[in-house]
């Protein structure tokens, strides 16, 4: 299908995305501020519709040493948005000569899936940590920039919010914040069938990152 690119539509950028979404894999994705820091969690399948891909793909992305992120959607999308964000905060934080705050990535990556809005990077993405307190933020592939103290994204969204909602609180400890995120990721592997194979999990504070894996009980 060929579309006119010298007017900027809404319309036409929902069109490119809801065409290209039947291309876009499954996924759980889940993000969670706690007192002193943020924690992402990601489920490792890869599916396209009936067939199984990958069983070890890794979805949750440092930055910075202070700033995470958590994807879903395409895998390659994913990957190249995160390293050139990894690298421009990286020239950034030369020239600023301090740590770059959370708010600055997130209005980086914004940017970037702004400008390839007609051509967009099918990933929805969750980004955060900790500078002078921990933040967070949701994105969907047209830039949206939208504060949330925990979200959660991909097809397992709805059952991940499931549990988050009803029992996130702020001011968790690290160790609530990330049982909770396993929950909510476990929640969503039980009944979608895109998500499942084991859990990465990414905790963020003022200290650096810590990174493991889990399997799904």
């Amino acid at each position: 299908m060929n579309y006119t690119l010298n007017v900027e539509s809404p319309l036409l950028c929902g069109k490119i995305i809801s065409n290209m979404s039947m291309y876009m894999p499954g996924a759980t994705a889940v993000g969670i501020t706690f007192d002193g820091g943020v924690v992402f969690a990601s489920e490792k399948r890869i599916a396209f519709g009936n067939f199984l891909v990958s069983k070890t793909t890794k979805k949750t992305f440092p930055i910075t040493p202070k700033v995470g992120a958590t994807c879903a959607g395409l895998v390659a999308d994913m990957q190249i948005l995160t390293l050139q964000i990894a690298a421009l905060a990286k020239i950034r934080k030369m020239e600023l000569k301090r740590d770059v705050p959370p708010n600055t990535v997130a209005k980086m990556m914004s940017n970037m899936m702004y400008e390839r809005r007609y051509f967009p990077l099918l990933t929805q993405v969750i980004v955060g940590g900790v500078v002078d307190k921990p933040i967070m933020y949701t994105l969907d592939p047209l830039g949206s920039v939208l504060p949330d103290e925990f979200a959660a994204v991909g097809t397992g969204a709805e059952m991940a919010l499931g549990v988050l909602d009803p029992q996130f609180k702020p001011n968790m400890t690290k160790d609530e914040a990330v049982d909770l995120a396993k929950r909510a990721v476990r929640a969503a592997a039980l009944r979608d069938s895109a998500s499942g194979d084991g859990i990465d999990i990414l905790v963020i504070t003022k200290d650096g990152t810590e990174e493991y894996s889990e399997d799904i009980k």
